[in-house]
């Protein structure tokens, strides 16, 4: 296996939400790409046309992606069926990213040493996605 990737599935809002985490954690996006951009795309309006097919953004060594959903499909329910785990590499790097890409949501487990050997913290995002964060501060 090269890699473990995540695709988040947004109604509408995916490109604020990418611009966002760009905000926090800093890089490039590595592809965006339109609904209107398919080859031989249906006939659509221009808010669909502008929709993201896809988005890509590397955090560390693992890529998340995203797309809207289209109008034709049924809205999506944001956050509780998946977590993105980032391995940071400090404690600092931890509290900067928690701090950041917490703002405007929900902290649901502050960030603590914890008893497994790593400084962890877990919340949900303004955009509704959980996260975890975690720095391993002794081998296991």
């Amino acid at each position: 296996m090269k890699a473990s990737n995540i695709t988040l599935l947004y109604n509408g809002n995916t490109e604020e939400a990418f611009n966002f985490y760009k905000s926090v954690i800093g890089g490039e996006f590595i592809n965006v790409s339109r609904m209107k951009d398919i080859p031989n795309a249906p006939a659509m309006g221009e808010e669909e046309a502008n929709k993201i097919l896809h988005m890509a953004f590397p955090i560390g060594n693992s890529i998340i992606m995203g797309m809207d959903l289209p109008s034709s499909r049924p809205a999506v329910n944001m956050g509780n069926n998946f977590f993105i785990t980032v391995e940071t590499e400090s404690e600092e790097e931890t509290t900067r990213l928690f701090i950041g890409l917490s703002e405007g949501g929900t902290v649901t487990m502050p960030l603590a040493h914890q008893f497994w050997g790593s400084f962890f913290g877990m919340f949900i995002d303004k955009f509704g996605i959980q996260w975890m964060l975690s720095f391993a501060t002794q081998q296991v």
